[in-house]
């Protein structure tokens, strides 16, 4: 494969584009859920192809193929060229790449143990046992359990000289109850909500989320909702755990800072960004208890990687430092915009789709509190954790949360616990909320698998860092 890759490029040059890359993967997935007891699907999927990007009379052009033949290489190579040389009747400028280091390595996902190696029936028994103790009460009506697996290979050659390979391996799993009663429906997930979590990692991630020893909290939590009081409304200080500050960082800092959204490349699909350009560096995002990282270097990060899609290295910039809005998710197209470098952010979900700006692992930078400390320090509040529901306008500024449960703070106490909980804000004033971030102890990088962006949709992996937050005066529950 690398003598025919190596044949494209060169045939590439002597065709005297602008630029050429071209882009083979391989991949495998993997899925298993289970339902009531019951082994509800079991799919394993394996695709494989290639995608060559061109760069001609200044414009783009893009062709794919699943046939990995030195022959319809050059075929795509040439239709690639005829789109490129056709998108240029209606540019309206140059496509111009930021200057890149053309790279020659190879990188490899760490792991400890191959899920695809682990044996079937051990994965389900895992997931049996696990909804068997959720099924423990004739109010659970629904016992949920899924594991999900994925082994990505790439090779990244371009006119430029880069050759890079890629293995990357993924992992993740969930467990949910639903509980009905008297009409009454709630739900609790464990250890994230939606699919659960997910990591760059092996079957060790999921063997560290102990489902049998929390399968019963989750179980009891999920009836103990059922007759709860219904969240206040109210405005009150907030303190969000990890998993749903995961969410928050996603939809309200991770997506705004694309910069294709910003330039209008995205608008008439996912939307746009108020973080428009005159906001750089001018901003008062948040307090200054608010750095945002975007950090493709994260051990174990569902947004880790060796290089992106365009050859660009991993790396870690700031989006967000000290409160001020100073950086944006780049390609070595938009870069040049800001005049910089791109800082590695363009991947696509398969190799018959072009590559997008997509979030890395974008974190919310851990701060100094004890969780216990932060509680304590909060005399009346709401602790809310794990998303339920979400919605926020396409220019990321009005957002409204659902979460699966909240908690009572009075005195520095946790106390009772609420249903329904909902809190909404404006972008940048609940981030300039933010009084306190609690410590890297507390901090962790949760995985987001189902992140979509383009047209044709496609659906990215992931992740964000974060510990428990605090936020003041926000608007919580549902207004009558």
């Amino acid at each position: 494969m690398e003598d025919k890759i190596k044949v494209t490029i060169d045939y590439l040059k002597k065709k005297k584009v602008d630029y050429a890359d071209i882009r083979l993967q391989k991949k495998l997935a993997e899925s298993i859920k289970v339902k009531n007891k019951n082994v509800e699907s079991i799919s394993r999927n394996e695709d494989q192809g290639f995608g060559i990007r061109v760069i001609n009379s200044g414009s783009w052009g893009f062709a794919s193929s699943s046939v990995t033949t030195e022959a319809e290489m050059k075929r795509v190579a040439n239709k690639a060229i005829q789109i490129a040389k056709a998108s240029a009747i209606t540019k309206k400028e140059n496509v111009v790449l930021a200057e890149q280091e053309s790279f020659v390595d190879k990188y490899q996902s760490f792991y400890q143990l191959d899920p695809f190696t682990v044996p079937l029936d051990r994965k389900i028994e895992l997931l049996l046992n696990s909804t068997q103790i959720l099924s423990k009460s004739k109010k659970i009506k629904v016992a949920e359990g899924y594991m999900g697996f994925y082994k990505t290979d790439k090779v990244f050659a371009s006119t430029e000289g880069a050759y890079i390979t890629q293995a990357i391996l993924e992992s993740g799993a969930g467990i949910f109850a639903t509980a009905v009663d008297d009409g009454e429906v709630q739900r609790r997930s464990y250890p994230g909500s939606h699919t659960g979590d997910f990591a760059t990692r092996g079957y060790e991630f999921i063997q560290e989320m102990r489902f049998l020893e929390n399968a019963e909290r989750t179980r009891e939590e999920a009836i103990q909702l059922l007759s709860a009081d219904p969240c206040p409304d109210t405005t009150t200080t907030l303190i969000i755990t990890g998993p749903q500050m995961a969410l928050q960082i996603h939809e309200s800092c991770g997506h705004p800072t694309e910069l294709d959204r910003v330039l209008g490349t995205e608008i008439s699909l996912a939307g746009g960004s108020f973080l428009t350009l005159d906001k750089l560096s001018k901003l008062r995002y948040g307090s200054d208890k608010v750095s945002i990282t975007a950090d493709a270097t994260v051990p174990g990060g569902l947004g880790t990687f060796g290089y992106d899609d365009e050859g660009v290295k991993a790396q870690r910039s700031f989006l967000v430092k000290d409160g001020l809005f100073v950086g944006y998710l780049t390609s070595r197209e938009t870069a040049p915009v800001l005049k910089q470098k791109s800082n590695g952010t363009m991947r696509a979900d398969g190799w018959n789709r072009i590559p997008l700006i997509r979030m890395t692992n974008i974190n919310l930078e851990p701060g100094e509190w004890e969780l216990n400390d932060l509680i304590a320090d909060t005399q009346e509040g709401i602790l809310v954790d794990m998303n339920k529901s979400w919605s926020i306008d396409d220019k990321r500024l009005n957002f409204q949360f659902g979460t699966e449960i909240a908690w009572e703070i009075k005195n520095g106490k946790v106390g009772k616990v609420y249903k329904n909980p909902v809190y909404t804000g404006i972008t940048p004033e609940f981030w300039n909320s933010c009084d306190a971030v609690c410590n890297r102890k507390h901090w962790r990088v949760w995985g987001v698998p189902n992140c979509g962006k383009g047209e044709p949709m496609q659906i990215m992996h992931v992740a964000h860092g974060a510990s428990p937050t605090r936020f003041r005066n926000i608007k919580v529950g549902v207004s009558k």
